[in-house]
């Protein structure tokens, strides 16, 4: 099949021939029609991380046409249109964990530790796929799995309630963004952060009742804070959490390690909690949220063949949503 792909990390997305995969008796083959762009089609460039065999197609998110079902499948059918769960994790761990299913050492990001969506085809197990929600268009299909579910998991673990107040920081990006869009969605009062003025005023255009500069101390006090940027802003972040306040971070783009005032957060009751991507029940969830109309933020649509040009856009982080390739 034809597809972008690595043949050495660190190293530069190359485009041709890869074998077609094929599915197992339990898998699913999608022709994929669009997918997503996320921080790792770029790191990967660099060897962060590695991936652990060549050649190597990337894309954690995907939405297409299922043309091939291994012997086991009765859940899809060859012609069914399906949007990918970005995080596969095995039957058994679904079964044991249900909802807290990432936690799994089965947990496999499309993408990072098995194939991705930015190919001509790619095989995942039935159990990780559902019917692309009605009324949705390709573009906004391929932008959700990574970004949505996250953002819903994030808001599930830091027990978001309607009226809290919320500061998502870093927006932006595809996470932020969608963390904006379900913040509202919810009934939050959505506050957010960025280093970049347009970006500030966009997000107030979206809906933020305020948008502050990343440099800035905040002036706001949050019940929740929905965090991806790390190091680089964490004392402020910090400091704006209420008494009691949780804050919930799915990645650190700045850098791994922050510092940490103890006193701060006993005294201030503080709950710091990590989060990683989303169950296939939350992936379901966040599915029927985008058949019943939640917005989603796409910034731009790249041609297959110019996925370098997307790649650059995601290095210079200069994009307000998702970057999304069409496979036509």
């Amino acid at each position: 099949m034809k597809s972008w792909y690595l043949s050495e990390s660190p190293g530069e997305y190359l485009w041709g021939e890869v074998p077609t995969p094929e599915p197992g008796p339990s898998d699913i083959r999608v022709r994929v029609v669009a997918s997503g762009l996320n921080h790792i089609d770029h790191w990967q460039t660099r060897g962060l991380p590695k991936p652990k065999s060549f050649p190597h197609v990337p894309g954690s998110d995907g939405a297409g046409v299922v043309d091939a079902v291994g012997e086991a499948v009765t859940r899809f059918s060859v012609g069914d249109e399906v949007v990918i769960n970005a995080a596969q994790t095995s039957a058994a761990a679904i079964s044991e964990l249900g909802i807290d299913s990432p936690l799994d050492p089965s947990l496999q990001l499309m993408g990072e530790h098995r194939w991705g969506c930015h190919g001509e085809q790619v095989v995942v197990p039935a159990h990780g796929a559902e019917l692309r929600p009605a009324g949705r268009s390709w573009e906004e299909c391929a932008a959700y799995p990574v970004a949505l579910t996250t953002a819903w998991r994030m808001y599930r673990r830091a027990r978001t309630q309607p009226g809290d107040i919320v500061l998502v920081t870093g927006i932006g990006g595809g996470v932020a963004t969608a963390a904006q869009m379900l913040g509202q969605h919810l009934g939050a009062r959505v506050f957010t952060t960025s280093r970049d003025a347009a970006k500030r005023a966009r997000s107030i255009e979206l809906g933020a009742e305020d948008s502050f500069d990343s440099h800035d101390r905040y002036p706001i006090k949050a019940d929740v804070i929905i965090d991806s940027i790390g190091p680089a802003t964490w004392n402020q972040t910090v400091a704006a959490l209420k008494p009691g306040g949780r804050l919930a971070t799915c990645g650190g783009t700045s850098g791994s390690d922050v510092q940490l005032s103890l006193p701060r957060l006993f005294f201030k009751q503080h709950e710091i909690i990590g989060s990683t991507l989303g169950s296939q029940e939350e992936f379901a969830d966040v599915t029927q949220l985008m058949a019943e109309g939640l917005p989603v933020v796409v910034d731009e649509v790249f041609a297959w063949d110019d996925y370098p040009r997307a790649v650059e856009r995601i290095r210079r982080a200069d994009q307000l949503g998702k970057l999304i390739l069409r496979h036509d």
